[in-house]
C-alpha cells in the first residue's frame, strides 16, 4: 500500500469500476482545457474502458482501502487505433486519477508500475498521446513534447492531443 491506496492489475470484472472512474473524472478533468462542443461527442467515446487492455495483464489499477478503484492505467506493445508495433517500444494507455484524488501519488505510482513492467519486457521507449490536460504532468515525469495530432475517435469524431514521448 502507497499512502492510502493499493496498484494492482486490472482484470475483465474491473470494466464497471473503471468505466465507472473514467465517467465521472475525465468531464471535470478535461473541461478547462476542451470546448464543451469537442467533449460532448468525444467524453461518450473516451470514458469507457477497453476490455482488451483490461485483460492484457499491462492495465493497472488503484484502489482506495475500501475497494473503490480511484486511478487506472497501463501500456501495451500495439499503437492505440492502428496497431502498430516498432522495437523497443511500447505506448501508454489510458491514465487517469479520480478527480477528487489528485496530487496523491496515484498516477505517479501506476507510471512506475508501467515503467518497470514495461523495461522488464524490453520496452526502452514509450509513446503516449496525452490530453492537453495531462502535458505538464507527464513533462513532470520525463516525457518529452513531440507534436500537436488529432485522434480520430470515429468517422467525424477526432479529439486534439499531444504525442509525447519518454526513454525508460
Amino acid at each position: 500500500m502507497a499512502d492510502g491506496f493499493t496498484i494492482r492489475t486490472a482484470r475483465p470484472a474491473d470494466l464497471a469500476a473503471v468505466d465507472a472512474l473514467l465517467a465521472r473524472s475525465y468531464p471535470r478533468l478535461l473541461a478547462p482545457d476542451y470546448p464543451p462542443s469537442a467533449l460532448v461527442l468525444a467524453l461518450p467515446l473516451l470514458a469507457r474502458a477497453q476490455p482488451a487492455l483490461l485483460a492484457s495483464g499491462r492495465y493497472f489499477l488503484a484502489e482506495a482501502p475500501d475497494g473503490q478503484v480511484i486511478g487506472a492505467g497501463g501500456w501495451s506493445r500495439a499503437a492505440p487505433g492502428s496497431g502498430g508495433t516498432g522495437p523497443g517500444l511500447g505506448h501508454m494507455r489510458h491514465l487517469v486519477t479520480d478527480h477528487r484524488h489528485l496530487r496523491q501519488g496515484i498516477a505517479r505510482a501506476i507510471l512506475a508500475r508501467v515503467f518497470a513492467e514495461a523495461r522488464a519486457d524490453g520496452v526502452g521507449e514509450l509513446d503516449c498521446l496525452s490530453t492537453r490536460t495531462a502535458v505538464p504532468f507527464y513533462e513532470a515525469v520525463g516525457f518529452e513534447w513531440r507534436e500537436d495530432v488529432t485522434v480520430a475517435l470515429r468517422p467525424g469524431i477526432d479529439f486534439p492531443a499531444v504525442r509525447m514521448r519518454a526513454r525508460i
